[in-house]
């Protein structure tokens, strides 16, 4: 089965400090105000910032068919995605990393509270 948007937002939706909005017209998600990701015109692709230059070319060598890039989005850190064509945990995991990158430090800490030390390990 392909992932679709309504996917996307379901998962993103569930992180803290995610709201959906728009972005040149179409649907995007922000976290924290910024910008997350949007659905390009074709219906299919989804915006991806926050992946590397060296990153994007290795996804796209890597699965030609799910990454792609725009002369558009060439001088910028972002890989577009056909979410028809990509696994789930693939695009859960670079919108998480892209999440985690512009979470305030008090919604990561709340998410990650750092391990308990037990007096009776000493």
């Amino acid at each position: 089965m392909a992932l679709r948007y309504e996917d996307v937002q379901r998962f993103a939706l569930a992180l803290p400090g995610v709201a959906e909005g728009f972005s040149y017209g179409r649907p995007c998600l922000k976290a924290h105000g910024k910008f997350l990701t949007r659905l390009m015109e074709d219906g299919d692709s989804l915006v991806c910032p926050g992946v590397s230059f060296d990153e994007r070319e290795l996804l796209i060598e890597a699965e030609p068919e799910a990454f792609y890039v725009t002369d558009h989005f060439r001088s910028y850190p972002y890989v577009l995605i056909r979410l028809s064509s990509v696994s789930p945990g693939t695009v859960e995991n670079l919108l998480e990393r892209h999440w985690r990158a512009s979470a305030p430090k008090s919604v990561l800490k709340s998410l990650n509270p750092p391990p308990h030390t037990s007096k009776e390990s000493e």
